[in-house]
């Protein structure tokens, strides 16, 4: 059930970022926000898909103008991608609603909830 939740939230809020985001790109899309430019093959070696697959979702999401095409600083030839300014405005909406909705949905937590739900929650993720 938490995993089909995860799926659909992550639809619903690619659809909120751009209603022709995928939730696969959108995390693409995220991933480039959190660790800033990066070059293709940056991506595809940090996601584990295959180069061809990565340079289509960027493709996609330059289409969108979500992402941009920059000179890559440390090779001439090559070029990185970074949020354009319209991805930026559009994450960041989007994370401030999340944000508020999150915080309606834990208000009636109590602290001791909250701790253990974050607890079990890295402990999670280390197995993982």
């Amino acid at each position: 059930m938490m995993f089909r939740n995860a799926r659909n939230l992550s639809t619903h809020v690619a659809a909120l970022v751009h209603p022709d985001l995928d939730p696969a790109s959108y995390t693409m899309l995220l991933m480039v926000a959190n660790e800033g430019p990066l070059r293709g093959m940056d991506l595809a070696d940090r996601t584990g898909l295959d180069k061809s697959t990565v340079s289509r979702q960027i493709a996609t999401l330059v289409d969108l103008e979500l992402l941009e095409r920059a000179p890559d600083p440390d090779d001439g030839r090559a070029r990185r991608i970074q949020l354009s300014d319209l991805g930026q405005e559009r994450l960041e909406r989007v994370r401030a609603e999340r944000r508020k909705h999150l915080h309606g949905q834990f208000a009636s937590w109590s602290t001791q909830d909250l701790a253990d739900l974050a607890r079990l929650l890295g402990k999670l993720n280390q197995t993982s």
